[in-house]
């Protein structure tokens, strides 16, 4: 039987990993959290070593999977400490554990290690991140290759698949105002950015992908070091509020800014090139037209943004 741990199962990437591996009937998953455990989840605060160390003894898994993180740059900028705990140190914790009992660690890291001045990226580019959420996934991604005796980062760019509150994603965010602006003749535009260049990636293509480096790892061809997946399809804050207006066939009221305006300094493009694992036959890409219509239709949508809520 071959085991896999998932650390942050609750999350936005976790859950869709839950949902893919679950179909493999000759796999045993095990799903943790901290927040928003549910009856079939382990509890586990990976900021504390001892409880990392006594889970990852008793379960034994032949592969752990860190979905776990801080991901929110504000949040990072003004708690660098707390980012820092979960980015880096949580991640060092892991894969030190997982050495005592020979599992694969596979750590999520993210296209903000670089500064967007150069794309597309490659695995081997050297990290130059322009704010603490970079720097603090940048430090986890040498936490991880540094420590684990088999280890793989792999690199993610903007995320979006079904959620449970519109935050989870930076997509999904942009409904609210979408809608509001769209809500009667006089209602306020939403102001969108068109400056910075995003490849929005849809977590079950995620979830397929990581199925696919666990398969290998369970026929002893490991994949270790740094590989990165990514969607292929460049969109501005602008571009994809467009185009979930369109799936909501709302008659949204759109302002591009085209300058950067966020507090938090974020860079303008960081495509991911992916050909690492595109050579190994390892990927697979939904349209996002096709993708994010998947995700709204879990959304029962009545025309009222107040009581537009998502489907329990």
């Amino acid at each position: 039987m071959f085991t896999v741990a998932i650390i942050g199962a609750s999350g936005l990437l976790g859950r869709a990993v839950i949902d893919e591996l679950v179909q493999e009937r000759d796999w045993r998953v095990i799903p943790t959290a901290f927040r928003r455990t549910t009856a079939n989840m382990v509890s586990l605060d990976i900021r504390d070593a001892r409880a990392v160390a006594q889970f990852v003894e008793r379960e034994a898994p032949d592969a752990i999977v860190i979905a776990a993180a801080e991901r929110r740059p504000d949040v990072c900028e003004r708690e660098p400490l707390q980012a820092r705990a979960l980015n880096v140190d949580a991640v060092r914790t892991v894969a030190t554990a997982a050495n005592r009992i020979g599992a694969w660690t596979l750590s999520i890291s993210t296209d903000y290690v670089f500064d967007g001045t150069r794309p597309p990226y490659r695995c081997d580019d050297s990290p130059s991140p322009i704010n603490a959420y970079g720097r603090s996934k940048e430090e986890g991604e040498r936490a991880l290759l540094d420590t684990a005796q088999q280890g793989c980062v792999l690199r993610l760019p903007l995320l979006y698949g079904p959620i449970i509150d519109w935050q989870e994603s930076a997509v999904t965010s942009l409904v609210p105002a979408i809608a509001g602006s769209a809500g009667s003749a006089d209602a306020a535009p939403a102001v969108m950015d068109a400056w910075a260049i995003r490849y929005p990636t849809y977590t079950p293509d995620v979830a397929f992908v990581i199925k696919q480096l666990l398969t290998r790892h369970s026929r002893g061809e490991s994949i270790c070091g740094i590989a990165q997946w990514s969607g292929d399809e460049p969109m501005t804050k602008h571009d994809i509020a467009m185009r979930l207006a369109d799936a909501l066939q709302l008659n949204a009221n759109l302002i591009r800014q085209t300058t950067p305006v966020d507090s938090t300094p974020r860079p303008r493009d960081c495509h991911l090139d992916s050909s690492r694992l595109e050579s190994l036959g390892i990927g697979r890409r939904t349209p996002f037209d096709v993708a994010i219509r998947q995700v709204l239709a879990k959304f029962p949508w009545n025309g009222d943004i107040e009581t537009w809520d998502i489907e329990t």
